[in-house]
Formats: C-alpha cells, sequence, structure tokens
C-alpha cells in the first residue's frame, strides 16, 4: 500500500468519518479546508512517526511539509531519501 493510500485513508477515516475516497483531493489544504486543526496536525504527525518510522522535527512543522496530502507524501519521500 502506498505512503499517499494509507495517509488518506487516515485522514478520511479520522478527521472526515468517511470511506468516501471522493470526500478529499490529495491537494486540499488541510486547514484551508477546515479538515484539520492544529492539534489533528499533531495526530497526523504521530500517525506518520508510527506508520513510517520518520522523525518530524520541530522546524518541520510548516504548511509546506504537512497541509495536504500531496504535501506530506513528498516531505515523507523527501526525508526517506536522506
Amino acid at each position: 500500500m502506498s505512503i499517499e493510500h494509507k495517509l488518506r485513508g487516515y485522514i478520511l477515516e479520522n478527521f472526515l468519518f468517511t470511506d468516501d475516497e471522493s470526500a478529499l483531493s490529495s491537494s486540499d489544504s488541510f486547514l484551508e479546508k477546515g479538515i484539520i486543526d492544529s492539534t489533528g496536525i499533531m495526530e497526523v504527525i504521530y500517525f506518520i512517526q508510527e506508520e513510517f518510522g520518520i522523525e518530524v522535527d520541530d522546524n518541520e512543522m510548516i504548511p509546506e511539509n504537512l497541509d495536504s496530502v500531496n504535501n506530506i507524501v513528498k516531505f515523507l519521500e523527501k526525508k526517506k531519501a536522506a
């Protein structure tokens, strides 16, 4: 299962309370669309750390890395390559 698929499933189930894939576009901004607030982002970070074994440093907790499925996937791929 791809990173994107796992992440989308987690967001859909835990924040949108649905399994309807059409409820979330991978480019949707979590904050702008009101999908996830700052507390929810912390939950997503814990999920990333546990599911993918990737540590998210404090200075990496920025919208460019964490504000959409696409941003998180790019961020994780960059972290894995490092």
